[in-house]
């Protein structure tokens, strides 16, 4: 959407769901220009003079070299209203690529994705990120350039690669900090090491991170107060406050994994620490408490199916680890108060009955005024939330005014 007043030349752009780009205060570089093609809609270089204040010959000047890079291209679905047609542009989302790439503890899915955030192709595998940062790095390398080749799409129109790992990151940096689950990667240069084999620009985030830009991004684009639960081997959390990520000073905001809960004082976290969330109502300790209780379940696949068999060990164990996630969620709607908390993870598969203890403990510990309103809901955005919002970072990074500027630099 653009916004326009004729007395300020103020012009607000919101893309994707997740900027807001005032660009009244800046000089009009390729890169500023570009913005307002992010509406998605075609302008012709008149509506582009209207809205800037500069002059046509000035715009050309500018739009020119995002013509000549292929960002910009003529719209030509357009149609005339009368006379000699103006020559209307729209942004070319078909013309460079960004690779997504979501590694959970036991998977992981590369994809690649056009500058609209489409997922053109994607590949999922079993792979254990406790095999370390060499073996789970070169098998990312090696399959997007499979991707890219299966689409015959050249390795220089491979602008960004966005990665979501399961544990906390130093988002500026692109390296680990203490994971958890993690062995071998603590402090670990990934961006670096990538670009040994590919020269696009590395967007490192903890997974859960980007599976809140994610679902935002393709189910709830107009809610701005949105935290997004992952539970599965580990648990946390991606905070959208105001309609922007919340990562904190050091990277770690929503890792509600280690927050204690009431009943696990003699449980041990893998973390050092008794009685955290992760180590009570993670999967793991999920499927030890129906085995404990007597009936025998392997893995999460064995759990949901006891659970759609209605076995009464399965769904008790299931709702608990909800009443637990949910007593630390009822904190965080105090501190927080979204409109929206959306759960995923191979845990949400578990159906009604992991919601269904989330929301008793959260509309029986909150406040009415922040509970009114609040809506718990599983994902809509399914298994490829991940590599959609991995998608959406580096997709951002892409269309950046500043990146633009370095690539018409070029």
């Amino acid at each position: 959407m653009i916004i326009f007043s004729r007395n300020t030349r103020q012009v607000v752009v919101y893309a994707l769901g997740v900027s807001e780009i005032n660009v009244s205060n800046f000089g009009f570089s390729s890169g500023r220009l570009l913005q307002l093609f992010r509406d998605g809609q075609p302008h012709t270089k008149a509506e582009m003079a209207e809205i800037t204040g500069l002059a046509r010959s000035t715009i050309s000047l500018r739009l020119d070299p995002l013509i000549e890079l292929g960002l910009i291209a003529p719209a030509t679905s357009a149609t005339s209203t009368g006379g000699r047609p103006s020559a209307r542009l729209l942004l070319n989302e078909e013309s460079y690529v960004v690779a997504g790439v979501d590694f959970g503890a036991t998977h992981a899915v590369a994809s690649l994705a056009d500058l609209s955030g489409k997922i053109l192709v994607s590949i999922d595998t079993k792979r254990q990120i406790s095999d370390g940062p060499e073996v789970c790095l070169r098998w990312m390398i090696e399959e997007i350039r499979h991707l890219l080749a299966g689409l015959k799409i050249d390795e220089d129109r491979l602008l960004a690669i966005g990665i979501g790992v399961p544990g906390p990151v130093e988002h500026e940096s692109g390296k680990p900090a203490n994971p958890p689950i993690m062995p071998g990667w603590d402090g670990f240069d990934i961006p670096a090491r990538v670009n040994q084999d590919l020269k696009a620009k590395v967007l490192v985030d903890n997974d859960v991170n980007v599976m809140a830009v994610g679902e935002r991004h393709l189910t709830y684009p107009d809610v701005d107060h949105l935290i997004f639960l992952k539970a599965a081997t580990g648990i946390g959390s991606g905070i959208i406050s105001d309609g922007h990520l919340q990562r904190g000073s050091q990277g770690t905001a929503g890792d509600i994994g280690h927050v204690r809960v009431s009943r696990g004082d003699n449980i041990a976290c893998r973390c050092g620490n008794y009685g955290c969330l992760e180590a009570v109502a993670g999967s793991p300790a999920v499927i030890k408490n129906v085995n404990d209780a007597g009936l025998p379940v392997r893995n999460m696949s064995d759990l949901v199916d006891a659970t759609k068999r209605s076995k009464v060990e399965a769904i008790q164990a299931v709702r608990q680890a909800g009443r637990d996630i949910g007593e630390v969620l009822s904190t965080c709607v105090s501190l927080m108060n979204p409109s929206i908390i959306v759960i995923g993870g191979s845990m949400a598969s578990a159906g009604e009955h992991l919601i269904a203890g989330v929301r008793e403990a959260v509309y029986s510990r909150s406040m009415p005024l922040a509970s009114e309103s609040l809506s718990i809901v599983q994902s809509k955005a399914g298994k490829e939330v991940g590599i959609i919002g991995a998608s959406v970072m580096a997709i951002e990074y892409v269309l950046d005014a500043e990146t633009i500027d370095q690539l018409v630099a070029k």
